[in-house]
């Protein structure tokens, strides 16, 4: 379900073109549902993705609030990738990181 998302994600990406570069971040919204889940994506200026799955159950996550959940995800992330004495590509070891990827999860369920 996830590689499927990021295919839809490329697809997304490559229909935008130009109007990509023009912009900070990009909310995807909806990219695959499913009668379980619904997986939403979005991609930083810098080329990274963010998939998100949430239980289609969930009725009370709006748009807006998924869409808010990953700019605190960006932010954190941000913060993490700025942190001098972190060396890209190992794996991410922050508290911080982690409270608040459990803070969107506690919210979501």
């Amino acid at each position: 379900m996830v590689h499927t998302s990021l295919d839809v994600v490329d697809e997304k990406i490559s229909a935008m073109g130009k109007a990509l570069v023009d912009q900070r971040e990009l909310y995807l919204g909806l990219l695959y549902p499913t009668e379980d889940y619904k997986v939403y994506g979005y991609v930083t200026n810098s080329k990274v993705k963010f998939v998100m799955v949430v239980d289609s159950s969930n009725t009370a996550l709006r748009d807006n609030e998924i869409r808010s959940m990953f700019r605190k995800l960006h932010n954190s992330y941000t913060d993490v990738m700025c942190n001098p004495f972190y060396n890209p590509g190992d794996r991410i070891q922050s508290r911080a990181f982690d409270s608040t990827v459990t803070s969107m999860m506690i919210q979501v369920c």
